[in-house]
């Protein structure tokens, strides 16, 4: 199953430490079938705040992508990002083709009061 990289990166001054970074880091993901899926493009926030930047790399699973983070390649080059960079990073697993979420109902309205 789809798994994604999901990063909300706040802005930051230009530094040289991150254009290396973006220069190297597809080179990182590559071996394990990761893809850019968001990278350098707008967004626009329809509830809440969302203030800097999104980007989004897809993995073939959640194995590739917990694999391509731990890697010797993506760890030496993971400062040149977070030295500059303050932002939240996150792994998530997608769904399956044709998902309903009908278990995550059945167990919201498993935890209500009866009434």
């Amino acid at each position: 199953m789809t798994a994604y990289v999901i990063a909300h990166l706040q802005d930051a001054a230009p530094h040289p430490e991150i254009a290396e970074y973006i220069e190297r880091l597809p080179g990182t993901f590559a071996a394990y079938g990761g893809r850019y899926l968001v990278h350098g493009t707008r967004h626009e926030v329809k509830e809440g705040g969302w203030p800097g930047h999104v980007v989004m790399i897809g993995f073939p699973g959640i194995a590739e992508a917990r694999a391509w983070w731990d890697s010797p390649e993506y760890r030496e080059i993971a400062p040149l990002r977070s030295r500059h960079i303050e932002g939240d990073i996150i792994l998530v697993e997608g769904v399956p083709e044709g998902y309903a979420p009908t278990a995550a109902v059945g167990a919201i309205r498993g935890a209500l009061p009866a009434g």
